[in-house]
């Protein structure tokens, strides 16, 4: 008797894929969590050129690449309150206020020559000067006119918010006198003012805009 073979094995079905969207979703929040760090590990460490300045600037000095050093530092979202290498310019800048030796120079404290509208005078203030008072200040000058009987008249402000440039040291006809030389920037429409003032002998006198932190 013939013996029959035995039977095949039944072919299994092949098993569907399964898939969670939570397991997509927190796989999609770890690779955005990731690009996120390596993207502020990145922003973090970069470093932009910006100049500082090689000695202290005055207000109305003229600068050029020879008075400034490139530094490269982390500034992030700052970087534009800063003098950068394209804002030098072939021509050099004015400095509209003071910057101390090694300051990284902020961009609102040079101008264009072209640009700036304020020249330097020397005035003689009677008096000693507010301890306040040093380069870089800004101050009102004050005037009193001189009257027929050599007294004076009630004072005025001549010129609002100008900036020290520098205290000159007393000599000649300024020693052993209650009176003190300083430099200063007006706007150029005060200049004849400014002159006329001094031509007269009109006693001036110098009042701090603002007081420092601290002082």
């Amino acid at each position: 008797m013939k013996r029959s073979s035995p039977a095949a094995p039944p072919e299994r079905a092949p098993r569907s894929f399964w898939f969670d969207p939570r397991f997509g979703i927190g796989l999609v929040l770890v690779v955005a969590s990731v690009a996120g760090v390596v993207w502020l590990v990145s922003a973090a460490d970069r470093t932009v050129d910006v100049w500082a300045a090689r000695s202290a600037l005055s207000p109305g000095d003229s600068v050029t690449g020879d008075d400034l050093v490139l530094r490269s530092v982390r500034l992030g979202d700052a970087a534009d309150l800063y003098l950068g290498t394209g804002l030098l310019g072939d021509s050099g800048l004015v400095v509209t206020r003071a910057v101390a030796a090694g300051e990284l120079v902020p961009a609102s404290a040079v101008g264009a020559p072209e640009g700036v509208q304020l020249a330097s005078v020397v005035v003689t203030v009677r008096g000693e000067l507010p301890r306040s008072v040093e380069s870089g200040s800004v101050v009102d000058l004050w005037s009193a006119q001189q009257t027929d009987d050599r007294g004076f008249g009630p004072p005025a402000v001549l010129v609002g918010s100008a900036t020290v440039v520098r205290v000159l040291e007393a000599d000649g006809l300024i020693v052993g006198s209650a009176a003190v030389a300083v430099e200063m920037l007006v706007p150029r429409s005060k200049i004849a003012a400014v002159l006329e003032a001094i031509a007269n002998s009109d006693a001036m006198s110098l009042v701090p805009v603002s007081l420092p932190v601290g002082g």
